[in-house]
């Protein structure tokens, strides 16, 4: 009884769009399975895999279709957007469910296919004989030809909005949403919400590189310095010419900009190439002339 409901359920076609994102689901979905299994074997000998590669995806490829094609009549990135195969073979308009020869076939030709196009390039390519080479010259035009098959499938697709892929087309099964699809009502107030953080952020985006973040800092940092307090050490090495005002190390190259501080060469000649407008951040004064120290300190007075 429940079957005979089911098959009497309408069928809705499916925008472009909602078939390609099924196809763009369900290759993220590879990846991440991949991903993980691959991550159970790190801890092993590098290329453990490497000569069982192609049979260990088809084994994963397999047990994906047993639980989604086999059993639900939809692969994972259709059953996300709620939507299911269709037998298109049949000649009513109420859907169908795919027979067992159709969920057979999909799996040689997108398991098996995979599988023997990986298999095939491994075997014939470090072959030299005559017979090996003509084989494998067969098999590439043969890969070439379903390429560009399955291009002009694409472009047909494009035009009549079924079939997406050329299995899909060859096997005779389409695409149709489970539940009509309602209408989505979308509420003023969100809408202008969503309006009003865009424009936000892209202020902010056209905003940001205006603004002189590492004058801004130091410009804080030298407000903070006074409330901190220094110590009386650190103001004489200051003082005496001991510690770089920016990078608080001992001075390479001292040099002075005009006030009673020291800087780094480096330190202080990166920071005036980005900000010619820079200032001490001790004092607040501005690069007058960067000037070496005249004068020599030597390392043996830190022991002093």
């Amino acid at each position: 009884m429940a079957s005979s409901i089911g098959n009497e359920k309408s069928v809705n076609p499916v925008l472009r769009i909602s078939q390609l994102d099924a196809l763009e689901l369900n290759k993220a979905l590879e990846q991440l399975v991949w991903s993980q299994f691959t991550s159970c074997f790190h801890g092993f000998k590098p290329g453990v895999l490497a000569h069982f590669e192609p049979e260990v995806k088809a084994f994963l490829w397999f047990i994906l279709w047993r639980f989604t094609i086999y059993s639900k009549n939809a692969t994972v990135g259709q059953a996300i957007l709620n939507i299911q195969y269709k037998n298109n073979l049949s000649q009513t308009e109420k859907y169908q469910p795919l027979s067992k020869h159709q969920k057979l076939w999909y799996l040689i030709f997108t398991v098996g296919g995979r599988w023997l196009e990986e298999r095939c390039y491994d075997l014939f390519s470090n072959r030299q004989l005559q017979s090996f080479c003509k084989i494998k010259r067969y098999i590439n035009f043969g890969a070439g030809l379903l390429k560009l098959c399955g291009l002009l499938n694409f472009l047909v697709f494009l035009q009549k909005g079924t079939f997406a892929t050329l299995t899909e087309r060859i096997l005779g099964i389409r695409s149709v949403f489970c539940k009509p699809q309602s209408v989505r009502q979308v509420g003023f107030e969100y809408m202008n919400r969503e309006l009003l953080w865009h424009g936000f952020a892209e202020f902010l985006i056209y905003l940001l590189p205006l603004i002189n973040v590492q004058k801004l800092k130091l410009k804080i940092s030298s407000w903070c310095l006074p409330i901190a307090g220094l110590s009386n050490s650190e103001n004489t090495l200051s003082v005496h010419s001991k510690e770089c005002s920016l990078c608080g190390e001992w001075p390479t190259m001292p040099h002075t900009i005009g006030c009673s501080h020291v800087f780094c060469y480096y330190c202080i000649k990166s920071n005036y190439l980005f900000d010619m407008y820079f200032t001490c951040p001790k004092c607040g004064s501005e690069v007058q002339s960067l000037q070496p120290l005249r004068y020599k300190i030597e390392m043996t007075e830190l022991h002093g």
